[in-house]
C-alpha cells in the first residue's frame, strides 16, 4: 500500500460524494417500492426494517440488487419479513418465492438458519444488534452461509454500526486505483477504517458510492471517460 493511502482514500470519498451525491442506502420497501433515502440515516426505524435489510444482505449474495428486489417483494407479499415465520416456512415454498435472487436452495437454507439463530440466541434483531461490534460479527460469522461481506452489511446497514463493507466493487476500484496489492478483505477493510472517522453514516455512504461507481464507470470493461476518479486512477493512466 502507498504511504499516502489514507489521504487517497479520503480524497476518493470526497470526489465520489461531490460527483454522485448522497445515495440513500440501504433501500427499504415503502408503498412505492424500494425506498432510497439520501441524507437520512435514521433507517432502519423498525424491527421489520432491520429484518428486511438482513434478509436482503443474504439474498444479494452473488446476484444483482434488481433480482433481490423481486425476491424481497415476493416475501413481503406473503408477509414473510418476519423471523418467526421465516424460521418455520417450508423449504419448497420459500425456494419458490426467492427464485429471482438465484441460488435459491442455498439462500433459503441461509435465511432460515439466520432467523433461527436470532430467535434462539437473542429473541429479536434489535437485541442481537445491540451487542458489541466484535462480538456481533463473531456471532454472525458462525451462522452457516454468512461470510464477512454479509455479516458486515447487516452490522452497518441493519444495525447502524460503524464497520466498513468490502464487496466486489470495492476490490475492483481499489485494484484499478492502485491501492491494493492483493485481494484481502481484512486488509482493505482496515485501510478504510484507518483512513475515515468511525461513523456509520460515512461508511454507509462510502460503500454505496463505490457501488454506484462500479455500476456506471468501473465496470468489468471500464468506462473511464467521465469517471470522477480518472485523474488519480493508475489503470486509466496506463491505458
Amino acid at each position: 500500500m502507498q504511504d499516502n493511502s489514507g489521504d487517497t482514500v479520503r480524497g476518493i470519498y470526497s470526489r465520489l460524494h461531490s460527483f454522485f451525491g448522497p445515495q440513500g442506502w440501504w433501500p427499504v420497501y415503502t408503498d412505492n417500492g424500494p425506498g432510497y433515502h439520501p441524507g437520512d440515516f435514521s433507517y432502519p426505524r423498525t424491527e421489520r426494517q432491520m429484518v428486511e435489510i438482513a434478509f436482503g444482505a443474504i439474498l444479494t449474495q452473488q446476484t444483482a440488487w434488481k433480482n433481490v428486489e423481486k425476491a424481497l417483494k415476493n416475501l413481503m407479499d406473503e408477509d414473510l419479513i418476519d423471523l418467526e415465520k421465516m424460521a418455520n416456512i417450508s423449504d419448497e415454498r420459500l425456494q419458490k418465492l426467492i427464485v429471482p435472487s438465484g441460488y435459491y436452495r442455498q439462500k433459503a437454507e441461509r435465511l432460515k438458519a439466520f432467523s433461527r439463530f436470532v430467535l434462539e440466541n437473542h429473541g429479536d434483531m434489535r437485541s442481537m444488534l445491540s451487542l458489541p461490534i466484535e462480538e456481533l460479527r463473531r456471532e454472525l460469522l458462525s451462522v452457516k452461509g454468512i461470510g464477512k461481506e454479509t455479516a458486515d452489511s447487516i452490522i452497518l446497514y441493519s444495525g447502524r454500526r460503524p464497520i466498513f463493507v468490502v464487496d466486489a466493487y470495492t476490490f475492483r476500484v481499489m485494484e484499478r486505483i492502485g491501492l491494493m496489492e492483493k485481494r484481502d478483505y481484512d486488509m482493505l477493510q482496515d485501510l478504510f477504517q484507518g483512513s475515515m472517522e468511525p461513523d456509520h453514516r460515512v461508511y454507509n455512504e462510502y460503500h454505496a458510492l463505490l457501488v454506484e461507481l462500479g455500476k456506471r464507470h468501473c465496470t468489468k470493461r471500464p468506462k473511464c471517460q467521465g469517471c470522477p476518479l480518472s485523474e488519480i486512477c493508475s489503470y486509466n493512466k496506463k491505458t
